[in-house]
């Protein structure tokens, strides 16, 4: 079962991660997600037990627990086509004068 773990402190680790998880059963992996510019923490990874019967132990009892002065939320992670779109953001290029102010919206021909 692949476990979603968020609200870490930015000084947890993999191996920190993957010892958090190790008493309720095996850990085939345990990664904490880095920013990929800085190598930063991003604050949330990710926990893959063997057991589902384990990982969901592992859920229930660290849910809400404090680790390193911070609480933390353990769920089942979610597959990733489960998850809605993005909206908004983006960019790109759309035409147009740019600018802004008073009066720009006049026409200019």
């Amino acid at each position: 079962m692949n476990i979603y773990v968020s609200n870490l402190s930015f000084n947890v680790e993999d191996e920190d991660l993957r010892e958090f998880f190790t008493p309720y059963g095996e850990v085939t992996s345990a990664k904490v997600i880095t920013d990929r510019e800085t190598g930063r923490s991003r604050g949330f990874g990710f926990v893959e037990m063997s057991d589902d019967a384990a990982a969901k132990k592992a859920i229930a009892e660290l849910n809400e627990a404090s680790v390193d002065g911070r609480t933390i939320k353990v769920t089942e992670a979610k597959p990733k086509e489960d998850r809605p779109a993005r909206t908004g953001g983006g960019g790109g290029f759309r035409g147009g004068n740019g600018g802004g102010g008073y009066g720009n919206n006049r026409n200019r021909y």
